[in-house]
């Protein structure tokens, strides 16, 4: 038993003191509250594995909560891809719920709180009120609004729920502390006038409650046994904590807040004010840019969900920030994607291959293997004929012992075809190698068991039969940033850090069968690296995204 505490994480082992300090089994509840005002990234795939994973692990419910009290920058959009992403990464949610679920029940908790004298109305400017709040070291100075009567700031409070008052032109505080270290516990702002129309609510609401007072209460209503949050909620925990104790009923669960490191990764930004910035300024092709942090991103580009719930697990809760590897993400990409994918042909500079003594006008079809890493994979099969394309790059007119691939004089093999021997060029007006002409050992066909295709030959490389290529766009993707902390300093702009070459487009030729696949089937181009289908492609145009290249020095502690 002692060795199962120690592989607990903190988070767990707060858990399970719980539980044996009488919290029930069945009273445990969790809950992943993002707010629609933008699309999931990187770091939330941390919360949304570390909530839906500890409902899985206490097989316990957990929600689903969109904590939407602020119409300026919340749509049904980002509603929308929230689900999704969270649905893609394969977790289940309980209900779906949203924070404008309650706006009624926290308007009168808040005027509970009127009554009891532990909040008033301010009709003081918010740079007023952020100046009286002072520093950590200096008291604050009460608002003259502080001690107002109670029926006063009752009235003011309806009237600006009634939509009498403009923006800006008074607020609801929580009267507690203006002498607190604590600087959330200076009277904050509980509500504030917004004559936006929101996202479910319509113009019902001119008043918003903010999300400190929005968020624990939510909590409560939905009895969340553990409010799992990041580690920049730490000093907001004292605040939660009192306004749970203004409506707490004893019969029922206090939600207990806890908070974890955020999940830096290098060469990302994931603050959404940046990745906004990025998109209207055309650096990238929305939200959803394989270039972004984004789930969506992510996704597009080839990543999946069992890679990034690997990357997750392999960084662990922890309660001390630091900045993740991007080469650790990728190295589970790879390791999942070394599993998966389907390996097929594919020729990114393409340079023509003649073979001079198989006869004009025959094919014929070979027999490949998908994926020899997966047992029941299975085989297709892939055409032959006379004219190929292979990679310039395997190909030199003279090389040294240490070049494996085709030569003049030298031999190599054709992956799941023939050896076949270099023996003349053809060249352009400039020298341009435009043309190779080989010969094939006809009785070396890889699999049909002759002594000859037993013959062991130092290269083997990929190709595609020129009459039956197809033509396919192929975007290498790279980082987006130069430096690993492109938003460390805060005078220098994240943009001036943008890698010009974060993408780059070739024109290559394929095997017949990528036809066929699927946007997001994830490939393996043999010897190249592995990519995707993007949903750009057309009949008459099919593009390809690089996710990640196939092979990397990095290798994980």
């Amino acid at each position: 038993m002692e060795e199962e505490k120690k592989s607990l994480n903190f988070i767990e082992q707060i858990i399970e003191d719980d539980l044996a300090n009488g919290l029930k089994r069945d009273q445990i509840r969790f809950r992943f509250p993002p707010e629609p005002n933008g699309y999931l990234h990187v770091g939330h795939t941390k919360a949304i594995c570390i909530n839906f994973g500890l409902g899985e692990k206490y097989n316990a419910p957990v929600n689903l909560r969109f904590d939407d009290t602020n119409p300026e920058k919340e749509e049904q959009e980002f509603v929308d891809s929230i689900m999704k992403d969270v649905e893609w990464l394969g977790f289940k949610w309980d209900k779906v719920l949203y924070a404008s679920d309650y706006f009624q029940q926290l308007y009168d908790w808040a005027v509970q709180l009127i009554k009891e004298g532990k909040a008033y109305v301010d009709e003081q400017p918010s740079e007023v009120i952020t100046e009286q709040r002072k520093n950590p070291t200096e008291p604050g100075v009460e608002s003259p609004y502080r001690n107002r009567p109670v029926e006063e700031s009752l009235d003011l409070f309806e009237r600006m729920k009634n939509g009498e008052f403009e923006e800006g032109s008074m607020s609801l505080r929580a009267k507690i502390d203006m002498t607190s270290p604590n600087m959330n516990m200076r009277d904050p702002v509980m509500y504030r006038i917004l004559k936006r129309p929101h996202h479910r609510t319509g113009t019902t609401w001119k008043i918003y409650p903010m999300y400190d007072w929005a968020h624990g209460e939510s909590d409560y209503l939905e009895q969340v046994s553990h409010s799992l949050c990041s580690l920049e909620f730490e000093n907001h925990r004292p605040l939660y904590n009192w306004y749970l104790e203004q409506v707490y009923d004893e019969s029922k669960v206090a939600p207990k807040q806890r908070e974890f490191a955020r999940m830096n990764v290098s060469y990302m930004i994931t603050s959404k004010r940046k990745l906004q910035r990025l998109i209207a300024e055309n650096v990238v092709n929305g939200w959803d840019d394989p270039r972004m942090p984004t789930i969506s991103g992510m996704r597009r580009k080839g990543y999946t969900a069992a890679a990034i719930r690997n990357f997750i697990e392999r960084v662990g809760v922890a309660k001390r920030e630091n900045l993740i590897e991007l080469q650790l993400l990728e190295f589970c990409v790879r390791e999942d994607l070394n599993k998966v994918a389907k390996r097929v042909m594919t020729v990114v500079d393409p340079i023509k291959l003649v073979i001079e003594n198989y006869p004009e006008g025959q094919e014929e079809w070979l027999e490949t293997e998908n994926n020899p890493e997966q047992e029941n994979a299975g085989t297709r099969e892939i055409p032959f004929s006379r004219e190929l394309y292979i990679e310039r790059e395997d190909f030199k007119e003279e090389a040294n012992n240490k070049f494996f691939r085709l030569k003049l004089g030298g031999e190599v093999r054709l992956k799941s075809a023939y050896i076949i021997k270099g023996e003349r060029v053809e060249k352009d007006e400039n020298g341009e190698i435009t043309t190779i002409y080989a010969t094939y050992d006809e009785k070396s066909k890889s699999g049909s068991g002759t002594e000859e295709s037993l013959r062991k030959v130092k290269g083997t490389i990929h190709w595609v039969s020129a009459k039956h290529a197809i033509p396919v766009e192929i975007r290498n993707y790279d980082k987006l940033f130069t430096v690993e902390q492109p938003d460390a300093e805060k005078d220098v702009d994240f943009l001036n850090f943008i890698n010009p070459e974060s993408v780059s487009t070739v024109q290559g030729f394929a095997e017949p069968s990528l036809k066929d696949v699927a946007v997001g089937e994830p490939l393996q181009f043999q010897r190249i690296g592995y990519f995707t289908k993007d949903q750009d492609s057309t009949d008459t145009n099919l593009v390809f995204n690089r996710t990640v290249t196939l092979k990397d020095s990095y290798k994980p502690e």
